[in-house]
């Protein structure tokens, strides 16, 4: 009986647990594979943390957010210094792949963005073991899928968060803006600007300037608009030049952005009539339970997972692209995050409607 392992690595979002029901089902089910659970990502796997999965593990788990299995988004198996970075730096890799031999493990599955695919490639690389790669986070940027597990709940919160704070803006005449998460990527502020009904939408793919903020907020004032709902990605570079950072601990893409919108509102409070407020929504976007499209996107992407482990496939990621769910290389998530382009359908739609964009 072949036995498969599954782990979450990254940061949490929802959707993963929904994938992990899709891979112990359809693996247990459709294959007859026992199924291993890799407690805390390469954590996990590097202190030999793990649990076994069957079927009545993953009962009623459809709907729950976060992940049942627990996630390290800190752990690079190549510069391991313990599970609360205690230790000296070094490579516990090999220690990790003794664990997987001595689990009996033959493939691995990896729920991930773009940082934990990448350790999951080079592990997959060094060692020889099969490696198949889910994409998950909420930032929408990994390669190989138009849609990571997650986004879709983390943009219909946004869009909620958007929705309610309309009323506070028109009822104070205020001009809001709201922060989102997605690093580099402006996925998440694109579409859950539209969404919400914003009238600026900044993300990092696109240069901005201040005079072209004041002129669409003037125009709305001289439409009869008396309040703007802007909505900025925490990846978006401040007035002053420069991604801003509320932490710098550790190396670059561990570094904490945010900061942004405030940046924006202490310059333009000076320059707009009304008043400019912040907001940044944080982890708020990581939670809940999934929306039934992540949900379907997860079962979907679990169940390529294991019938692509059936078929021999090894070091690839399954993705969604347009209607079909398909496999690319794992190697092309070193090529850096997936960007909204500035032909992207949704960039053009929100030109067309009048949103400021850059």
């Amino acid at each position: 009986m072949k036995r498969i392992a599954i782990m979450t690595g990254g940061g949490d979002c929802p959707g993963l647990n929904a994938a992990i029901r899709a891979v112990v089902r359809v693996a247990t089910n459709g294959f007859g594979y026992e199924v291993v659970g890799i407690q805390d990502g390469f954590e996990g796997l590097i202190e030999n943390r793990s649990v076994p999965l069957a079927a009545n593990n993953v009962r009623g788990i459809l709907r729950v957010g976060g992940t049942i299995l627990g996630s390290s988004n800190r752990t690079n198996p190549f510069r391991y210094n313990g599970p609360r970075g205690e230790h000296p730096e070094t490579d516990a890799s090999e220690e990790a792949f003794k664990n997987v031999s001595d689990l009996g493990i033959e493939a691995l599955v990896v729920l991930g963005g773009d940082g934990t695919l990448l350790l999951a490639g080079q592990f997959a690389d060094r060692y020889d073991i099969p490696m198949v790669g889910i994409p998950k986070t909420i930032d929408n940027d990994v390669r190989g899928s138009d849609y990571a597990i997650g986004f879709d709940t983390a943009v219909a919160t946004v869009t909620d968060a958007v929705d309610k704070l309309h009323t506070t803006a028109e009822s104070h005449h205020r001009v809001l803006f709201i922060e989102t998460m997605g690093r580099t990527a402006g996925w998440i502020a694109l579409y859950a600007g539209v969404a919400g009904g914003a009238d600026v939408v900044l993300i990092p793919e696109r240069a901005y300037n201040l005079d072209g903020i004041v002129n669409a907020i003037d125009a709305r004032s001289s439409n009869g608009h008396r309040f703007t709902i802007a909505v900025v990605a925490e990846g978006v570079a401040a007035p002053s030049g420069g991604a801003v950072y509320k932490a710098k601990a550790g190396e670059n893409h561990n570094w904490k952005l945010g900061g942004i919108c405030q940046s924006l509102a202490d310059v333009l409070d000076k320059r707009l009539d009304q008043e400019v407020r912040a907001l940044v929504l944080g982890h708020l976007q990581r939670g809940g339970s999934p929306t039934p499209f992540d949900r379907a996107l997860a079962t979907q992407l679990g169940a390529k997972a294991v019938q692509t482990i059936a078929d021999g496939g090894q070091n690839v990621v399954v993705g969604i692209q347009g209607l079909s769910v398909r496999t690319t290389p794992l190697r092309e998530v070193t090529l850096g995050p997936r960007l909204v382009e500035d032909d992207h359908p949704m960039i053009t739609a929100a030109r067309q409607m009048g949103m400021y964009l850059g």
